[in-house]
């Protein structure tokens, strides 16, 4: 068995059990968040307008974002090498901006099975998938998949052949990752709307594989 990463011991626990943040520290912030933002309104630095338009402009992105940069790397080899050597660069030509971070893209191979976590709290690429899945910020998740990464994934119904290199990528304040899953057999002669709408949320996490097309 084949396995890469470069993490510390976690804790064990259940992918599929509820959720398990640090409830403690998540309340925290929380407050800290609802604090600073009545403070910045009351101090003029930003509107009750500004914020609202930010939390709308934020609830708008979804995983569709990156299922049409997934798809436009499926077709087009040049846009591929630009996703893979500059992705911050190459998903602005599709018109998403990651401001608030470098982004990695990781492809998917015959060998090789690439996976994201943030073991420290919820770093995710929210700029262009949206909002991370809850089971992506629990304890049970963050602490197994780097260490027994095939047995999570085969708990997301993955199962990767024994002579596949898994590799987990740790997601840091300072870079995100995108998965571009191997696209699926059978897709010849698909247009890049029709791939897209194969892209799971999950499958650019690397949990799952991108969805076969219907027969």
């Amino acid at each position: 068995m084949s396995e890469e990463h470069h993490l510390h011991d976690h804790e064990h626990g259940s992918v599929h059990a509820p959720p398990q943040p640090d409830d403690k520290v998540h309340s925290y912030y929380q407050i800290l968040g609802i604090a600073l933002k009545e403070l910045l309104i009351e101090k003029g630095v930003v509107s009750a307008d500004d914020v609202r338009r930010q939390i709308e402009r934020r609830d708008s992105i979804t995983p569709a974002n990156g299922a049409r940069v997934v798809a436009k790397a499926w077709t087009d080899p040049a846009f591929r090498k630009r996703l893979l050597d500059d992705a911050n660069g190459a998903v602005s030509e599709l018109g998403f901006e990651m401001t608030t971070a470098k982004l990695v893209a990781i492809e998917n191979t015959a060998g090789e099975h690439n996976v994201v976590v943030c073991t420290l709290c919820s770093c995710y690429p929210r700029d262009l998938l949206g909002l991370p899945p809850s089971w992506y910020k629990s304890r049970a998740y963050r602490a197994r998949v780097v260490r027994e990464p095939r047995a999570v994934l085969a708990e997301f119904g993955t199962h990767v052949p024994e002579h596949v290199v898994v590799r987990v990528h740790d997601s840091t304040a300072d870079m995100r990752f995108l998965v571009v899953p191997e696209r699926p057999e059978g897709t010849q002669g698909l247009g890049e709307a029709e791939l897209a709408a194969l892209v799971t949320r999950d499958s650019m996490i690397g949990v799952a594989r991108a969805s076969a097309p219907n027969r």
